[in-house]
């Protein structure tokens, strides 16, 4: 398959001299077309900076990056980001329909034609009935398929997904999880989804990139040697889904040179919360 992202030595400091922090350090990976790989890493690595980086938000220090042989200098016009804070990416004095054409008008000329691309793009995500429907109508879970048709409706050679399904609850977030596989898979996109949950990262991958601690530079790059059809009971209960989140799980408590890295709160809460549902699937099984 072409290479779709390839990312070069890059470096990003916030601030100058003996104050300035390093948030990425020497970052080198590449993502293949119809690809979904995830990243995972301790919060407060750098996995925001790095997408940002990616998406042309923010220019980086040093490195480079380049979307299907093309150096990115500035914001893509054929990429998407998907944001985990919903409530705020969308418009709330739009409709849902001109929510998702919004991206499309300087794109699509016609109206009709940014109409029904933004039709197209919610019934893929099983919306096609809400779009004269208000963003605040809806609930947290179908504000972000709002989010997610957005990006679809442009058509992007590349999505990129910041921890998109943190804000949800654990049902919703399962939902979610299978709707972007059914998407990627019938719309053959390729995907780089960051992530704080290791069995999220397991589930959805082609591939986990595990970052270290800041400054993040790559610890492991790991294939996920799981069918492409999954589902949130069997695939989750196999023997290769349960080793390979053991192995990330110890990449991402231990520093290359073998001792404890710190956790946050974050890390912790989040690990809790996947184990009490995990205890929660198992009752009702």
């Amino acid at each position: 398959m072409p290479t779709m992202l390839a990312v070069s030595g890059l470096v990003h400091r916030y601030g100058g001299g003996p104050t300035a922090h390093t948030a990425v350090n020497e970052l080198s990976f590449t993502v293949e077309a119809g690809q979904l790989a995830c990243i995972v890493g301790p919060s407060g690595c750098g996995k925001s900076t790095l997408l940002r980086c990616i998406a042309g938000l923010i220019t980086p220090s040093g490195g480079e990056i380049r979307l299907h042989g093309d150096l990115v200098s500035g914001v893509p016009a054929d990429l998407a980001v998907v944001f985990q804070d919903y409530s705020r990416s969308l418009f709330p004095w739009l409709s849902v329909r001109r929510n998702v054409e919004f991206p499309l008008r300087g794109r699509v000329s016609r109206r009709s034609a940014r109409r029904a691309r933004a039709e197209e793009a919610l019934s893929w995500v099983g919306l096609a009935d809400v779009g004269g429907k208000y963003p605040w109508q809806l609930s947290g879970g179908m504000q972000q398929r709002v989010s997610i048709a957005r990006a679809l409706a442009c058509q992007p050679a590349l999505l990129l997904m910041d921890e998109p399904f943190a804000s949800v609850d654990a049902q919703t977030r399962a939902e979610l999880e299978d709707l972007l596989l059914r998407v990627r898979r019938e719309q053959g996109s390729t995907v780089l989804l960051v992530t704080h949950d290791i069995d999220e990262s397991v589930y959805l991958g082609d591939r986990v990139l595990v970052l270290s601690r800041s400054p993040a530079t790559i610890v492991a790059d790991l294939p996920v040697d799981l069918p492409p059809d999954r589902d949130q009971i069997t695939t989750r209960g196999s023997s290769t889904f349960v080793d390979l989140r053991t192995e990330i799980a110890r990449l991402l408590h231990h520093s290359p040179d073998g001792t404890p890295a710190p956790t946050t709160d974050r890390f912790l809460a989040a690990e809790r919360a996947e184990a009490a549902r995990q205890a929660r699937v198992t009752t009702r099984q």
